[in-house]
């Protein structure tokens, strides 16, 4: 593999680079990778075999709702060399151990973010520029990853996305060792992630109306740095979609016994189309919300994103209120039991102007709900879904994260009830979100009311006036994994017990009557003055 057996012989810069591959657990892998490509006559990997490595091919796209861009399959033929050409130094005779190594370190090795980011702007760059198309992105050193300019239109950063989806879904098939198939892509709706950047990126007082817009019909410039602090804040995980796939395509196939051939999934096993009219966390939502998560729930919700993966992606629907009916108590009895991560989707339908406005929010818990009178929580994460994404998480200000309230059924007189129903931030009486009881309507306030999340508005135009809104679905998805769910499953097995028994009167664990309560009860009813004995 290039590498002598005798330690006295390698050279130093052989040695680190050695060392940082090592640090990713890759190594191994690479070594595997690496005796797998190359030619053993000139211990080097020819550079066509490197791109082929690296190749997508692309013979039909479907879409939830975006029609393909012409352009998509013409930038994924050019992937490969855009990938070689950026990261893998050869010489006459291909790619050398030690360039091999650098390559992989420059792509999967421990970096700060804004480079991994950089490094995936580089290659959508590359890609566009090897296609013939026009793209208006620089970079002033390849050098310093963090000199970029130029911007880009919302149809650019369409295909960023979909390119981004297709990395992502592919390294997580080779990872799970499923079967390869033609290039039969389905890619999900991500026009509110497109939105999102347009929102917070585009320049000027042009007003959008994000309810109606075809993001691929848009011609607004938005500058390439404001998209890269957009990214950074928005979707943290975006170049991950990049550097998985590279460690997928060397590491991955290579513990598979197999040459490194161009792969991409099949669009017809489980496409997202097929999901868009069953549920409110659609592929592309689910997607665009793990792209905000840096911890263990984003495994469980990539389940959703990618549900060609195989199994059964309902798995993690712990309540829809279509399915198991309105109202806090329909609610409760499919979540009560649960201890794990929540992901709770509202969404609603709003009067403005004779026009009905239709948006979706979420609220993201570590924990499983309470019946409380009173907020509880630590941590979590509001979001606005559609039409336009954003992730608001916890300011660490105040710990009013989740308020979920069910009057008792046997419930006496109060003087001054707490409110039922669910909420999310603020206070008590002027909570950020708010939803009834029946789940009939939702009422959504103005950030300044809330110290618990960050700021930012959770749908257009929200204003600084309370909003109310008719709820028209309410689902809740459990991100906790098997433990959470084999948890919730003995806790209701125990409470079906407990009901059965309660249910059962065994008349020989009752003493005689007369000194039985029932009848102290009744007699007290009859004559509440009687003189009574009192017990010692």
């Amino acid at each position: 593999m290039g590498q002598s057996s005798s330690t006295e012989q390698v050279s130093p810069e052989l040695r680190e680079v050695q060392s940082l591959a090592a640090s990713t657990g890759a190594l191994p892998a690479l070594e595997k990778s690496f005796s797998l490509l190359s030619d053993p006559h000139t211990n080097s990997i020819p550079l066509n075999s490197l791109q082929k490595c690296f190749s997508l091919a692309f013979e039909n796209g479907i879409s939830e709702q975006t029609a393909v861009q012409k352009e998509l399959p013409v930038l994924l033929s050019h992937l490969g060399s855009a990938v070689v050409d950026l990261f893998f130094l050869a010489d006459k005779n291909g790619v050398s151990w030690i360039e091999f190594l650098k390559g992989y370190v420059k792509c999967c090795g421990r970096t700060v973010a804004s480079t991994s980011l950089n490094n995936l702007f580089r290659v959508f760059s590359t890609a566009f520029s090897k296609a013939g198309l026009p793209v208006k992105l620089q970079f002033e050193s390849y050098e310093d990853d963090c000199k970029i300019s130029g911007s880009l239109l919302p149809i650019d950063l369409l295909l960023l996305l979909w390119i981004c989806w297709i990395l992502l879904s592919d390294s997580r098939k080779l990872k799970l060792n499923l079967q390869k198939s033609r290039g039969d892509w389905s890619l999900p709706d991500i026009s509110h992630l497109v939105l999102s950047a347009i929102e917070s990126c585009a320049e000027g007082d042009q007003k959008w109306d994000y309810w109606d817009c075809i993001v691929s019909d848009l011609d607004v410039q938005l500058p390439a740095t404001k998209i890269h602090l957009w990214a950074l804040k928005t979707v943290p995980n975006l170049a991950d979609c990049f550097v998985q796939f590279v460690h997928a395509r060397l590491c991955c196939s290579a513990t598979q016994e197999e040459k490194l051939e161009p792969s991409c999934s099949s669009a017809h096993e489980n496409s997202p189309t097929e999901l868009c009219n069953t549920n409110l966390l659609i592929s592309g939502r689910a997607w665009a919300i793990s792209l905000s998560l840096r911890s263990p729930i984003y495994e469980e919700i990539s389940k959703i994103c990618f549900p060609s993966n195989g199994g059964d992606i309902n798995e993690n629907l712990l309540y829809r209120s279509s399915l198991h009916g309105k109202g806090l108590n329909r609610f409760w009895s499919n979540v009560e039991g649960y201890n794990g991560p929540l992901l709770m989707l509202i969404s609603a339908a709003q009067e403005d102007n004779k026009n009905t406005r239709k948006w979706i929010i979420g609220a993201l818990t570590d924990q499983g709900f309470e019946n409380r009178e009173m907020f509880y929580g630590t941590s979590g994460c509001l979001y606005a879904i559609s039409p336009v994404f954003h992730g608001f998480s916890s300011s660490g200000r105040e710990k009013n994260s989740v308020y979920s309230h069910l009057h008792p059924t046997g419930r006496v007189y109060e003087a001054h009830p707490t409110p039922v129903g669910i909420a999310f931030g603020g206070s008590m009486g002027n909570e950020r979100i708010f939803m009834d009881g029946d789940f009939a309507m939702v009422t959504v306030r103005h950030h300044a009311v809330d110290k618990t999340y960050q700021h930012g508005s959770l749908f257009p135009n929200q204003g600084f006036l309370p909003v109310e809104a008719s709820v028209s679905e309410v689902e809740v998805w459990g991100l906790g994994g098997k433990s959470a769910r084999k948890v919730q499953a003995s806790y209701k097995k125990r409470e079906e017990i407990f009901t059965e028994q309660r249910r059962k009167v065994d008349l020989k664990t009752f003493a005689n009557w007369e000194d039985s309560p029932e009848k102290m009860m009744m007699d007290m009813v009859a004559n509440p003055n009687t003189v009574r004995k009192e017990d010692r």
